[in-house]
């Protein structure tokens, strides 16, 4: 049964969304404002991964041998092009930083919002649901940041058609990269939720994603290549096995949705 309470009016629901927008901006701020201030932490963090130093390019190397040409070209320099572009660079990290250390609160004031809406086990499904989504999309901005950013910036970043033309690459251009490649691959990562909720929709089953496994793979394969375009098979082989692993995984996801469907239908 939904909770049991008056009923409050439109204007009540108006202003107690308007309350928790209030508390997410304000989250979100104080949450900027200390990595705004935190700035050496901050850019060691996000700069790191253009070292030849950072930990993807020892294990890798470690991997496949010192002698690999990726382990040893000289360091990517950045550039500013711009007279205020470190500082509008600056504050746009931060503000994204910010985002993402108040993304917690953020969630649970929205749950508060919506939970009176919602039957007890409705609470839970959302939970549960939301949780989910959550650390998938945090796994996949990890996996951008550690793997495919880094191998897809070392590629590009030190590849020249002739020693006469020297790479210059702005930092505006390596943080927009770093943060598109980073919400992309977060994305990517919601399918094992996309199909958790299409099979309970009906309009997805485990044996038509065994069917065209085949064509997933083409598929992922393609997407491995735009993302990280690299002629290192190794490279492109360990950014497609996190695709492939999610969606062999939404398999046995639907699997288990659809066997319990099943049991309920058995079940007098």
């Amino acid at each position: 049964m939904k909770p049991e309470g008056e009923a409050q009016s439109f204007w009540d629901h108006l202003d107690e969304l308007r309350t928790a927008v209030i508390k997410c901006v304000v989250a979100t701020l104080v949450c900027a404002i200390v990595t705004f201030l935190f700035k050496d932490i901050l850019f060691t963090i996000i700069l790191a991964p253009k070292d030849a130093t950072f930990i993807t390019y020892r294990l890798l190397g470690q991997a496949i041998g010192n002698d690999h040409h990726i382990l040893h070209d000289a360091p990517v320099e950045l550039i500013n092009t711009g007279l205020a572009r470190q500082f509008i660079v600056h504050v746009k990290a931060a503000l994204c930083t910010g985002i993402i250390c108040a993304s917690p609160y953020i969630l649970y004031q929205l749950f508060r919002f919506v939970s009176p809406a919602l039957y007890s086990n409705e609470r839970l499904y959302v939970v549960r649901g939301v949780g989910y989504s959550y650390l998938l999309f945090a796994l996949g901005m990890a996996v951008c940041y550690f793997l495919i950013f880094p191998l897809t910036f070392r590629f590009l970043g030190t590849y020249q058609v002739s020693h006469d033309v020297v790479n210059m690459i702005s930092l505006d251009s390596y943080i927009s990269t770093l943060m598109t490649m980073s919400l992309a691959m977060g994305i990517v990562f919601e399918i094992p939720v996309l199909c958790l909720l299409f099979a309970h929709l009906g309009l997805l089953s485990a044996s038509f994603m065994r069917q065209y496994r085949r064509h997933t793979l083409v598929i992922i394969l393609i997407l491995a290549a735009i993302i990280t375009p690299t002629s290192d098979l190794f490279t492109l082989t360990i950014v497609s096995l996190p695709m492939y692993i999610l969606y062999e995984l939404s398999i046995c996801i639907v699997c288990h949705i659809e066997n319990k469907r099943k049991k309920r239908s058995l079940t007098p």
